[in-house]
C-alpha cells in the first residue's frame, strides 16, 4: 500500500512539472537541469522545516485561537518561511546557471524547486495520515500541489525580471508576492477549518482566489513566453 501512497503523492507532482515543461516552447530545458531544479526544491523543504520546527515545538499559535491564530499560523509558520527556502534554493540554483538565458527559464526552475518542496511535503502529509491518505492526497493533489504551483509561477516571473532586466523592484516581488499569495491561501483553507459560521462564505472566497490567481498566472507565462518569442524573430 506504501507504493500507492508514495504514487498519490507525486503523481500531481509530474503532471505540473510536465505541463510548464511543454509550455516551454522556443528553448526547452535539458532534464537534467530540471532535475537538479527539483534538487533544490526538496532542499528547500527541509530548511523550511528546520526554520518552523523551534515555533512549531512550543505549539504555534494554540494560545490565539480563532482568526489570529489562523492568521499566524498561515504566514508566520507556512508562507514566510516556506517562500524565503523556495527563493533561497532558486537563487543558488540559478546564480551562476547558463542555462538560465530566457525569461521562461525563470518560472519553469520556480516551478522545478517549487514541485520538489511540495513532493515532500505531500508525501510527509500522506504519510502522517494513514488512516486517510486516499482523501487527503486527493485533497492535496487538487489543491495544495497546484497552490505551490502557482506561487511558484510567481516568483519565477519577477525572478525573470530581475535577472535579466535588472529591475529592482521586480527583487523585492520575488517574495512579497509568493508570501502574499501563499499566507491568504493557507489562511482561508485554515480559517475554514475553523468557522462554524462562514464557511459558506469562505469557501466562495477561497475558490473564488484560486481561481484569479490561476488566470492571473497565466498571463505572466504567457507574457514572458511573448518576450522570449520576440527577443528570437
Amino acid at each position: 500500500m506504501n507504493y500507492y501512497i508514495l504514487g498519490l503523492a507525486i503523481l500531481p507532482v509530474i503532471v505540473l512539472m510536465w505541463y510548464i515543461y511543454r509550455r516551454d516552447e522556443y528553448r526547452p530545458e535539458p532534464a537534467a537541469q530540471l532535475l537538479k531544479g527539483f534538487g533544490w526544491g526538496v532542499l528547500s523543504a527541509l530548511i523550511a522545516i528546520v526554520l518552523v520546527s523551534p515555533f512549531e515545538m512550543q505549539g504555534g499559535s494554540e494560545g490565539q485561537p480563532g482568526i489570529l491564530g489562523c492568521a499566524f499560523n498561515a504566514f508566520c509558520l507556512a508562507a514566510i518561511p516556506e517562500e524565503c527556502a523556495k527563493a533561497l534554493c532558486l537563487w543558488l540554483f540559478l546564480r551562476r546557471n547558463k542555462y538560465f538565458d530566457e525569461y521562461m527559464d525563470g518560472i519553469v526552475y520556480a516551478v522545478m524547486v517549487g514541485m520538489g518542496f511540495a513532493a515532500v511535503e505531500n508525501v510527509m502529509y500522506l504519510f502522517s495520515n494513514l488512516d486517510q491518505w486516499m482523501t487527503v492526497g486527493v485533497m492535496r493533489g487538487l489543491l495544495s500541489v497546484p497552490g505551490h504551483f502557482l506561487f511558484a509561477v510567481l516568483m519565477g516571473y519577477y525572478f525573470s525580471l530581475w535577472r535579466i532586466r535588472g529591475d529592482a523592484k521586480s527583487f523585492w516581488m520575488i517574495l512579497i508576492a509568493p508570501i502574499m499569495t501563499h499566507g491568504i491561501f493557507d489562511f482561508l483553507v485554515m480559517f475554514l477549518g475553523a468557522s462554524e459560521y462562514f464557511a459558506g462564505l469562505l469557501l466562495v472566497l477561497f475558490f473564488t482566489f484560486l481561481n484569479r490567481l490561476r488566470k492571473f498566472c497565466s498571463r505572466l507565462i504567457e507574457s514572458h513566453l511573448a518576450e522570449d518569442k520576440e527577443e528570437l524573430t
